[in-house]
């Protein structure tokens, strides 16, 4: 008997999906017993690149989701309504559903998951974060003996792009976003991207699942790559660094780790500076990352490409899979006492605490800062002893030049508590003789 999928959404993941599905010959077989049952579009007259009977496309998704005959959603249509609505309704009608939408999970995963649980259902993500690179499954089974202690990874294409071609090329951030833009690597709106609300999104759900709790999206820091300069990137290559947006997410290391409550984590989107020789320094130009660090499995790192049509539909389809096997194996053979279908541990999400996170003030880490200031005696000193006042420890404070007419100078700390730091930078930006801090980035 075929297992019957009704897909949400022909763009470029569900043609992708759909071509897959489509053409099973070579791949696993399990996928021949796949059938694309119903896909919901927005018109019917829009031509196809993936042949799909007339009778199997509908501008009415809800009928999708209400199917009896359905057996999994596949919710690829992105942004947050109707995504949001359409898998709810899907898991109220015992669906069981593969979704790319990072967005959706990352702001109404409680919601979802806590649905899917009590209706005895799964619901998979391995696309909504990173693409074709599989790190969701990994983190929710291969992995699940270790204490993991950090998860870091650059898990957006189009920053990524940017800051390589800054790098390799010398140009300013503005010409490279409209050159991105005019290649389709960035979108007319870059927001999500450039100010770091889709890592964030992303780093939310790789944090929930690597530290089995629920993620508050407002608590996760984020900051993005606008502000990057041609210089400090220049400037990072001279110190030995190239300048990445990292999203962690860290289990705090005093967490004790005998007794079990919710842990408190850092979870964070930022730009920073990264040694050349640290194993995320040389991913560029539009691909992903992420590694994870934990006991006693040590490092390991998943690269790939983190979007397009083909990745993210790999993704998407391997979901299908391990759904469509389950079912095989399992459909009614393994009930609750609820009568409910029992779930595998490992591949539901069903932890219901929140993780603590720590605010960024608590943060301990290095600084990079750049400074613009008088070119007259004594400037130097000032900035030091007050870096020192508020327990401030300096690794280096250069002149490295003069721009403007005005002295430029570089500042690197030791690890210092984040707002220590940040009352230092305060007062000295507010110094006579003190012209800005143009830049501040955190240092690995």
């Amino acid at each position: 008997m075929a297992f019957k999928v009704g897909l949400l959404g022909l763009g470029t993941v569900g043609t992708g999906t759909a071509e897959i599905l489509a053409n099973p010959a070579q791949r696993h077989p399990l996928l021949q017993e796949l059938e694309i049952y119903r896909v919901g579009v927005r018109s019917l007259e829009k031509p196809r690149t993936v042949p799909l009977a007339s009778n199997v496309l509908t501008t009415d998704l809800e009928s999708i989701v209400t199917d009896p005959a359905v057996d999994i959603v596949v919710e690829v249509i992105g942004g947050l309504e109707p995504a949001r609505s359409l898998i709810l309704q899907a898991i109220a009608h015992g669906k069981h559903v593969v979704t790319a939408n990072k967005a959706v999970i990352a702001r109404y995963g409680d919601e979802i998951f806590t649905a899917a649980t009590n209706a005895g259902v799964y619901v998979l993500i391995e696309a909504a974060v990173a693409g074709g690179i599989p790190v969701i499954e990994p983190l929710k089974q291969s992995l699940c003996a270790n204490r993991l202690y950090t998860v870091t990874g650059i898990v957006n294409g189009t920053t990524n792009y940017i800051l390589t071609r800054m790098q390799t090329e010398g140009s300013d951030f503005d010409t490279v976003l409209a050159d991105a833009q005019r290649l389709g690597y960035a979108e007319a709106d870059p927001t999500a991207d450039v100010d770091g609300f889709d890592a964030a999104d992303k780093i939310a759900i790789l944090a929930s699942l690597a530290f089995g709790g629920r993620i508050k999206l407002p608590e996760v820091h984020r900051e993005g790559i606008r502000q990057i300069t041609a210089a400090d990137i220049a400037y990072a290559d001279k110190l030995g660094f190239v300048i990445k947006l990292l999203a962690t997410a860290q289990r705090n290391v005093e967490a004790d780790e005998t007794i079990n409550q919710p842990d408190r984590l850092q979870v964070r989107v930022h730009p920073t500076l990264l040694p050349k020789t640290h194993p995320l320094a040389s991913i560029n130009g539009v691909y992903n990352a992420v590694l994870i660090e934990g006991d006693p499995i040590g490092q390991v790192m998943f690269f790939g490409p983190g979007a397009g049509s083909g990745p993210t539909a790999s993704a998407v389809v391997s979901d299908i899979l391990n759904i469509a096997a389950i079912l095989k194996v399992e459909r009614g053979a393994a009930v609750q006492p609820n009568g409910q279908p029992l779930l595998d541990p490992l591949l539901a999400c069903s932890h219901q605490h929140y993780c603590t996170i720590t605010p960024i003030d608590e943060l301990v880490t290095r600084f990079y800062v750049r400074v613009l200031a008088q070119d007259s005696p004594g400037v130097i000193g000032k900035l030091g002893t007050c870096f020192g006042n508020h327990n401030v420890s300096l690794e280096s404070i250069v002149q490295i030049g003069l721009r403007d007419n005005r002295a430029e100078i570089v500042v690197i700390t030791h690890h210092v508590r984040e707002g220590n730091f940040r009352q230092a930078l305060e007062e000295i930006s507010a110094f006579e003789g003190i012209a800005t801090v143009s830049s501040v980035l955190r240092v690995l």
